[in-house]
């Protein structure tokens, strides 16, 4: 399979292309030059939102022939997707956009599908506005430009794993790893629903195979993990002598504790947890989606955190996840008493 991946250096786009090339797929990235490409593929560069940024696409399909897939996972202006989905309507045979479970309306039950409404206000040719309408509009601009049979849609939720630019999981591992007592959201059984990036990655290159085609929530079962299980298995690999301290949700809450944000993947039961957490996943499962076990998860971030040479890649346009200290010790303060 020959496969364009717009990205391919960070997190998602980077699972894309080392799953790849384990495939021995012709590979080519398209980025802005900012982090190094991995080995073995074809590398372009050029900026999306620049004028003329998209030349070093229009000559390499020129020169080299079109691409089977295009992998996009663009989170700003739709603009840029629409304008690099137009361009390649006719020098790809199928564009994957993974795009986003924030794309649906609010409030969002439990047991949502793919049918759900949509968000307001997104248009395929609009400029950044917010994460949600932006995600939206790329769908749009996907669906435009490569029509209902050659769109993927892939509408990713929580996303963790190797290579993760967001700081989620990385933050549990090191705080778990500095040992101690560690503040733990709970109840210690409440159920997490993710997606590893590689499982994400497999599933997406295994789409022109499967003949894959619309929108599709991708993400593991309700209740794939708990909290407990997570944490667990961070004390595990980090082999830290760490004792998770399990807090009520009133506990945390009284500490002015925000939840997602400062407790990383936790959400309280009720409405945000069964949004984040409860999606109905059926249709992704039934096309083929596989989710590794959260120890695996665990582990593989765990061995590639200990491989940096530096501090955690974080997005710039993400605020670090995490507690602050005088959080972290509030919580235990609760705790105790």
């Amino acid at each position: 399979m020959r496969l364009l991946v717009l990205g391919g250096t960070e997190f998602v786009g980077r699972a894309v292309v080392e799953a790849a090339l384990a495939r021995e797929c012709e590979v080519t990235v398209f980025h802005r030059g900012r982090h190094p490409a991995p080995e073995g593929v074809t590398v372009l560069h050029g900026d999306r939102e620049a004028p003329g940024g998209l030349k070093a696409i229009e000559e390499a399909a020129a020169a080299a022939g079109d691409w089977d897939l295009v992998v996009d996972t663009w989170s700003s202006a739709p603009r840029a997707v629409r304008e690099t989905a137009r361009l390649l309507a006719d020098r790809a045979g199928r564009y994957a956009y993974v795009s986003s479970r924030s794309v649906y309306a609010w409030p969002l039950p439990a047991g949502t599908g793919e049918d759900a409404p949509m968000v307001d206000g997104a248009a395929a040719d609009a400029e950044a506005t917010d994460y949600a309408r932006d995600k939206r509009g790329g769908e749009l601009a996907t669906v435009e430009a490569f029509g209902e049979e050659r769109s993927l849609l892939a509408r990713a939720g929580l996303i963790i794993g190797p290579w993760e630019n967001v700081g989620r999981l990385p933050w549990w591992l090191n705080r778990i790893a500095r040992g101690g007592p560690v503040p733990a959201p709970g109840p210690r059984d409440i159920p997490l629903q993710y997606i590893d990036a590689r499982d994400l990655a497999e599933w997406v290159l295994d789409a022109p195979d499967r003949g894959l085609s619309g929108a599709y929530n991708v993400v593991s079962a309700p209740g794939h993990t708990t909290m407990g299980e997570l944490l667990e298995e961070c004390v595990r690999v980090t082999g830290a002598d760490a004792r998770l301290c399990w807090l009520d949700e009133e506990t945390i809450t009284g500490a002015g504790v925000a939840p997602w944000t400062d407790l990383p993947i936790w959400l309280p039961r009720g409405e945000l947890h069964d949004a984040l957490h409860r999606a109905d996943v059926s249709k992704a499962l039934a096309a083929g989606l596989r989710c590794r076990p959260v120890a695996e998860t665990v582990a593989d971030t765990w061995t590639w955190l200990r491989s940096l040479d530096g501090a955690i890649p974080l997005r710039a346009v993400r605020s670090p996840a995490g507690l602050t200290p005088e959080q972290d010790a509030a919580l235990l303060a609760g705790f105790r008493s």
